[in-house]
């Protein structure tokens, strides 16, 4: 099949398009031609480069359009962050593809209240993105059982793996935290570190979007979420981290607002915006119709993040 993946050079993209070319599929990548893949494939030799301006694009009207002539039997967007950007690109689709596929956001249940979180509850996003991830989903979902759009949406966790900053700890992504675990010195944790992080490896996420072609009969009109097989709690993830560099865990605690007070405004920021939602959501839907198996644990993913960063002297 021929897919048009926009977004192809990010987190997602990067592990995504060697799976796609690799099961015979033609692809045709769309970025802004401005980024690389995160690490070389030969794959990507023979992937067609199609570099748009979306936003620019978006206001003339003619992005959708511009997808839509592709051809394509699936399109993939890993990069769409409001309904009014979905409904112009659906509206473009609609009556010309096989398969429509978005990268929502775990964000969009906004706070835990029931764990382990299933897709079938009540969405109540908190900040702009969740809530431009939550009306997305509805618009998607909407289409699917009105229209019969061949929609299906993909919710991850905390994206991690090599070539970006994991997200640690404490909440956000400063590296100070990994050099800090490192040495062995003391670090502080908000409340008694029991808030929860759900993370997943970019290549887990590579697979469910490939499950979801795959599988298309149960993907269409569906949501599902991606995220590894277990959250975990920041005091077990603290303490994992610091038995992987070798040494006893060495934590302290303090209330969140005080140890948000005591970092940087986007640090501080990031533990609110992670530790106020507390994700621990359920992948038996995905297990179930997709036959999703995450390859890595939490800790393994992050295992291969950290060495990444060793490498290049980062932590």
């Amino acid at each position: 099949m021929k897919v048009v993946l926009i977004g192809a050079t990010g987190h997602i993209g990067s592990y995504l398009v060697p799976r796609l070319v690799e099961a015979g599929h033609s692809v045709t990548a769309v970025t802004r031609g401005k980024s690389s893949p995160y690490f070389s494939h030969p794959a990507w030799r023979g992937v067609k480069q199609l570099p748009l301006e979306r936003e620019a694009l978006e206001r003339r009207g003619e992005f959708g359009k511009a997808i839509a002539n592709e051809g394509a039997d699936v399109v993939i967007d890993l990069i769409c962050f409001t309904r009014e950007s979905a409904a112009q690109l659906v509206e473009a689709l609609e009556g010309r593809i096989q398969h429509f596929i978005s990268c929502g956001s775990i964000w969009v249940h906004g706070p835990s209240l029931v764990v382990p979180t299933t897709e079938n509850e009540p969405r109540a996003p908190i900040g702009e993105y969740g809530e431009g991830k939550a009306q997305i989903e509805e618009y998607l979902l909407e289409k699917a059982r009105r229209d019969n759009f061949p929609a299906t949406i993909i919710h991850p966790g905390h994206i991690v793996g090599p070539g970006w900053n994991p997200l640690n700890p404490q909440g956000h992504f400063n590296n100070a935290v990994w050099r800090t675990i490192k040495k062995g010195e003391k670090l502080l944790l908000p409340n008694l570190g029991l808030e929860t992080l759900n993370h997943v490896h970019a290549d887990d996420l590579a697979q469910i979007f490939m499950l979801s072609i795959e599988n298309y009969s149960q993907s269409l009109g569906e949501s599902f979420h991606a995220t590894a097989e277990r959250a975990v709690t920041l005091r077990g993830f603290a303490e994992w981290s610091y038995r992987y560099f070798g040494h006893e865990p060495n934590l302290g605690y303090l209330p969140v607002e005080e140890l948000a007070d005591s970092l940087s405004d986007e640090d501080a920021f990031f533990v609110r915006d992670h530790l106020y939602r507390s994700p621990n959501c359920s992948i038996e839907k995905a297990k179930r119709l997709l036959n999703y198996a995450p390859r890595y644990t939490t800790y393994q993913a992050i295992e291969e993040a950290l060495i990444a960063l060793e490498a290049k002297g980062e932590i």
